[in-house]
């Protein structure tokens, strides 16, 4: 028994709210120029004065040098060992744009992208494309792309360059390699069955992808289709299951909508903005929800890009909005990552993230800035990523005493 099934046992219906605050990608690490993190770098008064009232340390999410993706990362923050629950992006993409994905199907995420005359990837996002231009290329699919199997294919606009591919049939597996290289000047991975179990899948794929790229031929920039995030989709137990919690999801990005909507949240409209969602949970604050997840992108898709002072800029903007949460008083206040993203590094790293916790009956450390190495210091030390939802429920009186 692992600690996180301790907590279902104990986990009961009564107690306080729980708001989680995850900054997408937060961790850094000092830019060569001036040796600071973007949470250093930045000016950042209020989660500075949050922190002098809170717990604070680092969060592992996954384990020692495994850089994390975003689902395995969301999945942690929630309690759920990401090595036991392990969900591809595809399931996540399909959840969060509401497609109603059935025990079995397999899904994957799909990124428009650009191909030389040679074959290589030269833009694996095919420049960002619109989402307009996205929905014409993805009827354009769905019209002239057949499958020969007894069973049927979704080709779905997720938004901008991202789609989502679903196949449902029998038989089928998640067990099949990413076709996305991960940089360019390279040409895509080959669909290749990685079990036994994948070889039918990985035949279909092979077949999408070939009439794909003639049916995108005539196209630029967006000629060719990149797949990742395989997987067969089955049912996980919920936070109410689980830890007796009501859950509701303040967030754009389709992904995080998903993670969510698998562990049983409601998910509020888009909100459209930055602000317009700390404007929602103080709108939702108190209603029949006990745990409230607010969701900021930017502040990873900026460090994936390389652009350190808009990141900076980034989490100054959150800092000013902090105050629209901090006046719920809620009873747990957690603000986190999910993985860290350093804008020197420009993707997902395997460093350790920031953690602050607030509650009534948290020990408040000596720790008085918000920063990846202030938090270091702090009386939570340096943990596993998934005791976070234990602790948030023991602050918040949602747990019983264990034992005798």
């Amino acid at each position: 028994m692992d600690i996180t099934e301790i907590w279902e046992d104990l986990a009961w219906d009564q107690g306080g709210r729980i708001v989680y605050l995850v900054l997408d990608g937060l961790g850094g690490i000092p830019h060569p120029d001036h040796h600071l993190t973007e949470l250093q770098a930045a000016n950042t008064p209020n989660l500075d004065a949050l922190a002098k009232e809170s717990s604070c340390g680092l969060l592992e999410i996954v384990g020692p040098g495994i850089t994390p993706g975003s689902g395995p990362g969301h999945l942690t923050l929630f309690g759920y060992d990401p090595l036991k629950y392990r969900i591809g992006r595809g399931v996540l993409s399909a959840l969060g744009i509401d497609f109603e994905l059935q025990p079995g199907d397999v899904a994957a995420r799909a990124n428009f992208a650009s191909f030389s005359d040679k074959g290589m990837v030269s833009d694996r996002r095919a420049g960002r494309i619109g989402t307009d231009l996205n929905e014409r290329l993805v009827q354009k699919i769905c019209d002239r792309v057949s499958l020969d199997f007894d069973g049927t294919f979704f080709f779905e606009t997720v938004s901008e360059h991202r789609a989502v591919l679903v196949l449902r049939g029998d038989d089928l597996s998640g067990a099949v390699q990413d076709t996305d290289p991960q940089s360019t000047d390279r040409p895509p991975n080959l669909p290749k069955a990685t079990a036994e179990e994948g070889e039918k899948t990985a035949v279909l794929i092979q077949s999408f992808l070939r009439q794909v790229s003639d049916v995108l031929a005539d196209e630029h920039p967006a000629n060719g289709v990149l797949l990742r995030g395989f997987e067969r989709f089955e049912p996980l137990p919920s936070l109410q299951e689980r830890f007796a919690l009501n859950g509701v999801c303040i967030a754009d990005y389709p992904m995080y909508r998903g993670v969510s909507r698998l562990v049983g949240m409601d998910v509020m409209p888009r909100p459209g903005g930055l602000a317009e969602r700390f404007d929602t949970l103080a709108d939702i604050y108190g209603d029949d929800h006990d745990f409230y997840f607010i969701h900021v992108k930017k502040t990873d898709s900026l460090g994936e890009d390389a652009d350190f002072d808009r990141k900076v800029a980034k989490l100054e903007q959150v800092d000013q909005l902090l105050p629209k949460i901090t006046d719920l008083n809620p009873d747990v206040l957690v603000v986190t990552a999910d993985h860290s993203t350093p804008a020197t590094i420009g993707r997902h790293s395997w460093h350790p993230v920031p953690v602050m916790l607030k509650a009534k009956h948290a020990r408040v450390d000596r720790v008085d800035r918000f920063d990846d190495y202030a938090c270091a210091e702090g009386m939570l030390g340096r943990r596993p990523g998934t005791h976070l939802m234990g602790l948030a429920l023991a602050n918040a009186g949602r747990m019983q005493k264990y034992g005798a």
